[in-house]
């Protein structure tokens, strides 16, 4: 169990990573109800690490 902010910001980060790679297969694949699914966890990630400090700019390969 994560025990630092460090920790907890890695995790998320992997996590976004994750999301945002399965964003793209769906994209690719015309799999708009999966898409659309991921999204939502995709808004909450980003919107976390926006809070904890992340920039994004480099990260964010889905640009929404």
């Amino acid at each position: 169990m994560p025990n630092t902010n460090l920790e907890i910001t890695q995790k998320a980060m992997e996590d976004f990573k994750k999301i945002q790679r399965h964003m793209l297969i769906a994209r690719k694949e015309n799999a708009t109800e999966t898409y659309e699914s991921l999204k939502d966890e995709y808004i909450y990630l980003k919107s976390f690490l926006n809070v904890a400090g992340v920039n994004l700019t480099e990260l964010d390969k889905i640009k929404e």
